[in-house]
């Protein structure tokens, strides 16, 4: 671990993580607003990231959204990095009391962290939108438990998952573009934050909101940013490193 992280760790017992996306992509998940995944997404399916994982487009289109999120949202076989392993360690040793994540692949949690606050929904939960049923992320990817979509325009294949029990629709529990976020959610992780004396942001440029807002709540003593490029809050931080997050607070 950095050794001007280390300090602060040291001297603090109520740690919170607030992560985004580049927290994951040293899992190898890739960030799907950089200008390589825009420029995919606008040639190979003809929208932007932005519009195929709206809600009004999984009602308009929902095999080809179902198409898009399968091939560029899940990924099975992501490990936690160096970062997710030690935020669980932390969290093991008493310092670090909950993860406020913007990230939706479930490694904080394959990490061993156990307080999680998920932001924007996890693909690895899903749900039938008719009666609740729920279902785990290879059921959804089975080809088996999928059907097309009829309405003239829309991608042909069997993409969209079906309830084994009513025939309805199994929808992500993840947070679409035009939906809220979860409220129970938001009061977790304000809450958290609010009581922190030590709040350590990690892999996002603070610029998604409202989630970026939360960092608002912080009224502890030291506020560390760790992202590979500037921030606009890094005048307000006690320490801003610009570095990879693994190698930041790996600890060995």
């Amino acid at each position: 671990m950095d050794e001007r992280l280390k300090k602060i760790v040291d001297e603090s017992s109520g740690i919170v993580f607030f992560g985004g996306a580049g927290v994951s992509t040293e899992s190898g998940i890739p960030d799907f607003r950089s200008e390589t995944g825009l420029y995919h997404a606008q040639k190979v399916y003809g929208y932007s990231p932005e519009s195929l994982i709206s809600h009004s487009f999984y009602k308009r289109r929902p095999n080809l959204f179902f198409r898009y999120y399968k091939e560029n949202l899940i990924w099975k076989d992501a490990r936690p990095n160096d970062a997710h392993k030690a935020l669980a360690k932390l969290e093991a040793m008493g310092k670090l009391k909950a993860v406020v994540t913007q990230n939706i692949d479930g490694l904080h949690q394959k990490a061993g962290s156990k307080k999680v606050y998920e932001l924007h929904g996890s693909v690895l939960r899903n749900y039938c939108e008719d009666c609740g049923a729920s279902y785990d992320i290879d059921y959804i990817m089975d080809e088996k438990n999928c059907r097309g979509n009829e309405i003239s325009g829309d991608v042909e294949g069997n993409y969209i998952p079906v309830c084994s029990r009513c025939g309805g629709t199994v929808k992500p529990d993840v947070v679409l573009y035009e939906e809220p976020l979860n409220e129970d959610m938001i009061y977790g992780a304000v809450d958290a934050i609010s009581k922190a004396d030590t709040l350590i942001v990690g892999g996002t440029s603070l610029v998604v909101y409202p989630a970026a807002g939360l960092i608002n709540y912080f009224r502890g003593k030291n506020l560390v940013l760790i992202n590979k490029s500037k921030t606009g809050y890094d005048g307000r931080a006690n320490l801003a490193i610009h570095d990879s997050i693994g190698k930041v607070m790996r600890i060995d």
